[in-house]
């Protein structure tokens, strides 16, 4: 098999603070398009990668082990991608056979637990949005909405950081499910979007507001039966005074904390107590044995209309480490991803 230039993204050093594209550097290596006689591997093409805020987590060293594995300088940076098999030693992959799961930030990645993958089933919709609708943020979506908050019709629905890959999906199953729905974003224009593509009952642009918990009183005068928590911090505060008797918190992610030192502090936990909400953190790997009926579910949503979805398009290997910076400063719109190869 032909030996081929392999473009990756490593890094550099472990990161405090704001990460910069300075910590990352993209590396030239040479790879053998082949699996070992005997081997199970696969050697798959990588076509699209994901940027997402939790691997900022994985750019810090943690002196006590995380919920996921610190990255290691030097070595090449793993996320969820979309690939096709190139070469295979596993009798459930052949060439040609289009997938997505965890791959290394390259050109190409030789993958030594291929079960770890998912076999794309509906290639006449976008593979991009694998990395995103139908992959892992579609389905963290998913989950943390039925499965963690478990809505019912006519329910009020808050969901902060409302435009990026999973929120703006929260939103719309939270639509479709009869519930009214209030999301926040980081600009006006993310602001009107969640009203005018994504069906938002309402949106306002947290950055303008001086108070938090007089805008989320203006938006839920009866307060909220479901927070959908992507940010923390003040919001979270603010929330929680407004939260309805018996609320539930879905908490998937907390990204206004992930670049402090210090992280901020909650002051309103005793609401938690006062009206009795139930706040629920959740993995997604968790539900990873629910995949093919989430994906037969969205792809219908996505070929009746139901669904619309924003990627945010990047181009080319080198342009990784922008993308995934772009995240903790709120330049994307949308779901972050890296074009690597048209195929």
């Amino acid at each position: 098999m032909a030996e081929v230039s392999n473009k990756g993204v490593t890094l550099k050093r472990h990161v405090t603070g704001y990460p910069t594209e300075a910590d990352m550097e993209v590396v030239t290596a040479t790879v053998r398009l082949a699996v070992l006689p005997g081997s199970t591997a696969v050697m798959v093409k990588n076509l699209y990668l994901s940027c997402d805020p939790y691997m900022r987590s994985r750019m810090t060293r943690h002196e006590v082990p995380s919920y996921v594995p610190d990255f290691v300088p030097g070595e090449v940076l793993t996320a969820f991608g979309v690939s096709k098999v190139v070469e295979s030693g596993h009798p459930g992959y052949k060439a040609g056979d289009m997938v997505w799961g965890m791959v290394g930030c390259e050109e190409y990645t030789l993958i030594a637990n291929p079960e770890t993958l998912f076999k794309i089933s509906h290639p006449e919709l976008p593979l991009s949005y694998y990395t995103g609708v139908l992959g892992m943020p579609g389905l963290t979506a998913y989950a943390g909405f039925f499965d963690v908050a478990k809505p019912k019709k006519g329910e009020y629905v808050f969901v902060s950081a409302a435009s990026g890959a999973v929120g703006q999906l929260v939103g719309q199953l939270a639509k479709i499910t009869g519930c009214y729905v209030v999301g926040s974003a980081g600009s006006d224009e993310k602001q009107s979007s969640l009203k005018t593509k994504f069906g938002f009952d309402d949106a306002f642009n947290y950055k303008k507001e001086q108070d938090l918990n007089a805008a989320l009183k203006r938006c839920f005068p009866d307060g909220i039966d479901i927070y959908f928590e992507n940010v923390g911090g003040a919001m979270l505060d603010a929330v929680l005074l407004n939260m309805r008797l018996h609320g539930r918190v879905s908490m998937c992610g907390l990204i206004s904390q992930y670049n402090l030192e210090q992280p901020e502090g909650v002051r309103n936990l005793f609401c938690v107590v006062t009206k009795r909400i139930r706040v629920e953190g959740f993995m997604v790997t968790e539900y990873f044995g629910t995949y093919a009926k989430f994906q037969e579910e969205m792809a219908g949503y996505l070929k009746d209309g139901k669904i619309t979805y924003v990627e945010d398009v990047a181009e080319g290997i080198e342009n990784v480490p922008a993308a995934l910076i772009g995240l903790f400063y709120g330049r994307n719109i949308g779901k972050q991803l890296v074009v690597i190869a048209r195929e």
